[in-house]
Order: structure tokens, then C-alpha cells, then sequence
């Protein structure tokens, strides 16, 4: 039996002893905690995309230079004339089956970290700025026609590269690798895109810096309230 007289010592609870998802070590956001595989404006980015590439195909649009500059691809002698409205319409236009395939698994993938962190408004901030400067980058540098969402999913990129590094305080992430990854993904594909003519490395570059200081203007959602910059 147990001598009634010995009373149990109390137990300090830890956070490494708080139930998976309940918060992380310091008392940290735990950052995938309530990820949706199924994020509203991600999954409309995709529909969109590939419902704009189904009318590239109906339209025939793909068939050569004239026809997707057409279309609504983004050319700067164009744009310069008054047709302002290429620089959002080059984001949904794709010039073939892989270029789509390889956008929207990106985008699908990066959006995920993205609209949980920012919300879907302020994600389409985040794609709409980094699409447009990727856009004024690519015109800049070169005559055109370029089409594509990378500028725009390279923004989303470093959004969520931001958001990880500036807030890492606040922000237990389970992966510490996320962000040294997406990283070195975005370093791979713009060396890579140095050795094709038909990757428009400019339009990443400026996706790269739109994304970023988009994410530096924003707050991240998940932060609660007070939270201290």
C-alpha cells in the first residue's frame, strides 16, 4: 500500500509533452498544423491554367510565333503600344503539354505552404505582383513573346521562403529542410535555364523579387494577434 502520507509531486508540462499539433517547442506556431490539401485559390490558379491551355489547343495557338502572339503572349513592342493587359494574359498562357504539367505540379506544391500561410487574398497578391514583375523583367531584357506561369510560381517560391526565414522565431516548421529545398530548386532551374534559349530566366528573376518583397509587405496569417514583427 501506499503511505497516503507521500503526495505525488507535481508534473511541469513541457511542450515537447503537448498533444501533435497542439503547438511547437517555445511555444512556436506549428506551421503545417491545419495545411489544406485542397487550397480554393491554388486549385482555381490551376483550373484556369489549364482550362487557358485547352483554348490554346481549340484555338490552335500553339501552331507558331504569330498565333500565340495572338493569343496573348507577352511582347514588348506590343505592350509598349498600349496592350497593358499582355502582362497578366502571358501568365496563363503555356507553349506545351510539358511546360503546363511542370507549372501546376510547382504551383500546386508551393501554393500549398503559401495560401496557409497568407490566406487566398493575399496569396493572389503574392502571384498576381510576382507574375507582373516577372513580366517587366522579361520585357525589358528581351522583345518577346514569352508566355508562362513561372515569374508568377517563382514568386510564390520565395514567399514562402520569406516567411519561413523571417519569421523562423515564431514558426515551428517539422522540416526544417522546406525552405533550403525550395531554395535550391529555384537556383537549379535558373542555371539550367542558362543553357536553354527557350527559358525565359528574367521572368523568374523578377517572379524571384516581386514574391519577395510581396512577402515582406505581408503578415502571415497563422501569426496570432500582437504578435510582434
Amino acid at each position: 500500500m501506499t503511505d497516503p502520507r507521500q503526495r505525488e509531486q507535481p508534473i511541469t508540462i513541457t511542450p515537447d509533452m503537448l498533444a501533435p499539433g497542439a503547438g511547437g517547442p517555445g511555444g512556436r506556431v506549428d506551421f503545417e498544423r491545419g495545411m489544406r490539401h485542397a487550397p480554393p485559390f491554388i486549385l482555381f490558379l490551376i483550373a484556369a491554367n489549364l482550362g487557358m491551355f485547352a483554348w490554346e489547343i481549340a484555338a490552335g495557338a500553339l501552331a507558331d510565333r504569330e498565333t500565340i502572339i495572338e493569343a496573348g503572349a507577352l511582347v514588348r513592342e506590343r505592350v509598349l503600344a498600349g496592350e497593358w493587359w499582355r502582362l497578366m494574359s502571358a501568365m496563363f498562357l503555356h507553349g506545351g503539354v510539358d511546360h503546363i504539367l511542370g507549372n501546376i505540379v510547382v504551383l500546386y506544391i508551393v501554393g500549398l505552404a503559401c495560401e496557409h500561410a497568407f490566406g487566398g487574398a493575399r496569396t493572389a497578391l503574392v502571384y498576381f505582383a510576382s507574375g507582373i514583375a516577372g513580366g517587366l523583367l522579361s520585357m525589358s531584357m528581351g522583345p518577346g513573346p514569352s508566355v508562362g506561369a513561372s515569374g508568377a510560381i517563382f514568386g510564390v517560391i520565395a514567399a514562402v521562403i520569406v516567411v519561413l526565414y523571417r519569421w523562423q522565431d515564431r514558426f515551428y516548421v517539422r522540416d526544417k529542410r522546406i525552405g533550403f529545398v525550395l531554395l535550391i530548386w529555384a537556383g537549379w532551374q535558373i542555371l539550367t535555364g542558362l543553357a536553354s534559349p527557350f527559358i525565359d530566366n528574367f521572368a523568374h528573376l523578377g517572379g524571384l523579387a516581386g514574391g519577395a518583397l510581396a512577402a515582406l509587405a505581408l503578415r502571415p496569417r497563422l501569426l496570432p494577434a500582437g504578435t510582434p514583427a
